[in-house]
């Protein structure tokens, strides 16, 4: 982050807007500080304009796995899977949208948390009127946002290619994705709040490749051997790909998953709030 980002953000985060709250010249009190939730929303629409102007991050977010989905849909990769008539992009689909979640809740904010902490950015807005409280809901706000631009994107690029889902499945993928959002946001600001700038842009990558691969996103656990099944199965990123594929491909539910993914994210946030060091 350049010197100019860390101005403007000090500049629109403490208060919510632009100058509101300052002293005038005669020291007289100037216009009070906007309410907590202008501050959030201020916060979130600085955090959302960040993660998607930012090419590194762009290419994280929409182009790679805008890039799965054609290459899922086209080759046959996904062929021993299908099931009840479901094309290639039926299958696809789930998975992408949870490496959409993966991507922008765990990649893409983590890595941006970790410069603002090196940077000194989350030091000074956790001491403004923002509070550490108002930019944690800012972040989490701009990670829904960012969600519901790759949601759209990719459902307009998979209807293209021939997805018909169900209208209850796309209602019901909606609230599954928020908890995916929940567990993998906390692990990405653990991450960010515990390691070095650099240490963690290289962990949050080489842990989105691996869980993109073998993790259980794009491809069902059946893919693996009957131990790392075992083994993947109580990973977050799998339990969002089984309950995404239950949820579009109406499958057989269970209740395992959705355990999981709650377990996941309640431990992620109290291991955030005992550890994460915001200098």
């Amino acid at each position: 982050m350049n010197r100019e980002n860390l101005d403007e953000k000090q500049a629109v985060s403490a208060d919510g807007t632009r100058g509101a709250g300052s002293p005038t010249h005669d020291g007289a009190a100037g216009p009070r500080a906007a309410s907590l939730t202008r501050r959030v929303l201020a916060q979130a629409r600085f955090e959302t304009v960040t993660m998607v102007r930012n090419g590194e991050q762009l290419l994280l977010l929409v182009i790679l796995p805008v890039m799965a989905l054609v290459a899922l849909t086209m080759t046959d990769l996904l062929d021993p899977y299908r099931t009840d008539g479901a094309s290639r992009v039926d299958v696809a689909v789930p998975g992408i949208l949870v490496l959409c979640v993966i991507s922008s809740a765990f990649s893409g904010q983590g890595i941006q948390t970790g410069f603002d902490r090196r940077y000194g950015v989350l030091r000074y807005l956790s001491t403004t009127p923002l509070g550490r409280s108002g930019l944690i809901a800012g972040k989490f706000l701009a990670i829904m946002a960012v969600l519901v631009l790759q949601y759209v994107i990719i459902a307009v690029v998979a209807v293209f290619l021939g997805w018909q889902p169900p209208v209850l499945a796309v209602v019901g993928s909606i609230p599954l994705l928020v908890l995916v959002a929940v567990s993998f946001t906390g692990l990405g600001m653990l991450i960010a709040g515990t390691l070095r700038a650099e240490a963690t842009l290289a962990v949050l990558n080489v842990v989105w490749v691996a869980l993109a691969a073998g993790g259980g996103v794009l491809f069902p656990l059946t893919t693996l051997p009957a131990w790392a099944s075992w083994c993947v199965q109580w990973l977050p990123s799998a339990a969002a790909g089984e309950l995404m594929r239950e949820c579009f491909l109406g499958s057989t539910t269970t209740f395992v998953p959705l355990l999981v993914l709650g377990a996941w994210a309640v431990l992620s946030w109290a291991a955030t709030v005992k550890w994460f060091k915001w200098v």
